[in-house]
């Protein structure tokens, strides 16, 4: 529990250098997985590196960094070559595609729990229902498919359905309510509670786990605020709080407990706070949520990394990794292992320069598109990222990272 009302103004002492650098790792996934969404749409799974320049937002990319040059990064994902006009094009490699493919059926696998966790967003919402471009926001960090908008939410007709009510804004409405998914997860965790179908959701008793950075001695100062914050009760985020006095510390409370909720679903116990903050009517939470999370930073850390915050549940994780992972998690952290470049740029061939080598039997491929695959040069992965990247706020980039890595090897 601190005073602390910006990040910015937040001390030194306050900040969590290993979540900062978990930050900077998913965020580079992030921006790389935008791209191999955009090229599995593609007919061919291939487009003009010119074309991406319309999906900057998607990939979250600004200007001005080159878009070809992101790609060079990855050459054990990314594909680039020129045709004989000399426009150059963007594919992903065989291993792309593989694990393109894998993320597809880990998806579809997971694909019950995240329509139970989506159910349980609309049972804590006060009306039952939810925008869906509002819940698009939580797509890959609940692990929705790509087509969620379209086909994947008429899967469900007994959970939820979509409805238009004002201006043709579609919104994701339940359908039946489950009591026996009306029990938080740390009601799961602590007090070993399973569903029961005659549960009601009322006041609850429980402690939030703490976790504060280690550099952090301050906490004894407070103490006797933390344990009265901790030992006060609170409503359930699955029960009306209709009556609930905005600012009153029962409302402070439960918004915790919804925030809670809400990290526990995600796959990375991650969110970004804008998308958290687009919810507080629907969840009833505070105007000024920023400033509780930073008040309860031993059950959050909101990391300041790049021009978008993310609030992390701290419980869920040891030093830089995540304690429980999913299949989903996983696959991230095999995608990142092949994120990262070292070396000199080596000129991109034409298509006219891979016929000559082929033709030449310097490449054997299997198939044609194969044949107009280059290799970049050696790789780094995203391993051992070193805390001096931290010093300042700017966001790092993937050949910084790269370097960091191949600095601590030399050293």
């Amino acid at each position: 529990m601190t005073t602390s009302k910006r990040v910015q103004d937040r001390s030194t002492t306050k900040r969590v250098q290993d979540l900062e650098i978990v930050t900077e790792k998913w965020k580079i996934v992030s921006k790389v997985k935008a791209v191999m969404e955009i090229l599995n749409e593609e007919p061919e799974m291939i487009v003009p590196v010119r074309n991406l320049e319309r999906h900057r937002i998607k990939i979250n990319l600004p200007k001005p960094h080159k878009i070809s040059d992101f790609l060079r990064k990855s050459p054990k994902l990314f594909e680039l070559y020129k045709d004989q006009r000399g426009l150059l094009w963007c594919g992903m490699t065989k291993e792309a595609e593989d694990l393109v493919e894998e993320e597809g059926r880990l998806i579809e696998e997971s694909s019950d729990k995240v329509a139970e966790y989506v159910t349980r967003c609309l049972m804590m919402s006060a009306d039952r229902r939810l925008r869906l471009d509002k819940i698009a926001n939580f797509r890959r960090d609940f692990g929705l498919p790509v087509d969620f908008r379209d086909k994947w939410v008429h899967r469900y007709p007994e959970l939820f359905k979509v409805v238009d009510v004002v201006n043709e804004v579609s919104y994701l409405e339940l359908v039946s309510w489950n009591p026996e998914w009306a029990i938080t997860e740390l009601e799961k965790r602590v007090l070993g509670v399973n569903g029961s179908s005659n549960h009601q959701p009322g006041m609850l008793s429980l402690s939030f786990p703490l976790r504060f950075p280690s550099n952090y001695k301050k906490v004894y100062r407070h103490r006797e605020k933390i344990d009265h914050f901790q030992k006060r009760s609170y409503l359930s985020p699955y029960a009306d709080a209709k009556g609930l006095t905005a600012g009153s510390l029962e409302f402070d409370k439960r918004a915790v407990a919804i925030m809670h909720e809400l990290l526990s679903f995600t796959l990375e116990k991650r969110l970004v706070t804008d998308h958290l903050t687009h919810f507080r009517r629907e969840f009833v939470m505070p105007q000024k949520l920023m400033r509780l999370l930073l008040k309860h930073m031993g059950i959050f850390y909101v990391s300041e990394r790049g021009k978008r915050f993310s609030v992390f549940l701290t419980e869920a994780y040891e030093g830089q990794e995540l304690i429980n992972k999913c299949p989903l998690v996983d696959w991230r952290e095999k995608l990142l292992s092949l994120v990262g470049y070292r070396e000199k740029k080596k000129k991109i061939l034409t298509f006219g320069d891979l016929s000559d080598l082929e033709d030449s039997g310097l490449i054997e491929s299997s198939s044609e598109h194969e044949n107009i695959s280059m290799h970049l040069g050696h790789e780094d992965t995203m391993a051992g990222v070193e805390d001096d990247l931290l010093a300042g706020n700017d966001e790092m980039n993937i050949g910084e990272i790269g370097l960091a890595n191949w600095n601590s090897e030399k050293s």
